[in-house]
């Protein structure tokens, strides 16, 4: 396989050796031969597969592209000339194909529009409220601070918590309950709702 790759003289097809001698020395002479040779052969098969002449076109050059930077790849042992360019051109083929299918990006989606920015002030009670909630959580007990967590947290029911615990399901319930209740004063009274 080497001595294939090293020595163009010893490959029988002419179109293989062209492949070679790009790999081996980037030579234009021969993909000049090559895309002489391939190239309205690509351009025939895209059209019958219903490209319109432009796309078969796009295709071709993007293929022949391909074969140029990717010459070092060929392996002739492994496939003929045509196999290999042809194989290419399906690839880059189904990449366009692809590209055609995909929606085209609308600006003016509302789901691409970002939302309008947070007024300064809203931003300022959100972070307050946010204090608030750790002040408050920082001073729960452990026990109430530990059934929060498993239920909001990790999205625990009040039996799993129960069985975790080993509490009854009404102590969880309880917890909770207090732990709210010191939740919603400490936010009832920094906003004044409870008054």
């Amino acid at each position: 396989m080497d001595k294939l790759r090293s020595d163009p003289s010893e490959i029988a097809d002419p179109w293989s050796a062209c492949i070679v001698r790009i790999a081996a020395a980037q030579d234009e002479a021969a993909f000049e031969e090559l895309f002489r040779h391939f190239a309205p052969r690509l351009k025939s098969y895209f059209s019958r597969r219903g490209s319109d002449p432009a796309l078969a076109e796009e295709i071709t050059q993007e293929t022949m592209v391909s074969v140029w930077r990717n010459a070092a790849a060929y392996d002739p042992a492994r496939a003929s000339a045509a196999t290999w360019i042809f194989a290419i051109a399906r690839n880059v083929g189904i990449d366009r194909f692809r590209q055609a299918r995909r929606p085209s990006f609308d600006p003016n989606d509302p789901a691409f529009i970002p939302d309008d920015e947070e007024p300064p002030d809203r931003l300022l009670e959100r972070a307050e409220i946010e204090q608030t909630v750790r002040e408050v959580m920082n001073g729960l007990s452990a026990n109430e601070k530990s059934v929060l967590m498993l239920s909001f947290y990790e999205n625990r029911s009040h039996g799993e918590i129960a069985e975790h615990l080993g509490l009854p399901v009404g102590t969880v319930k309880s917890r909770i309950r207090l732990a709210f209740g010191k939740l919603r004063a400490a936010l009832d009274g920094r906003t004044g709702a409870g008054r």
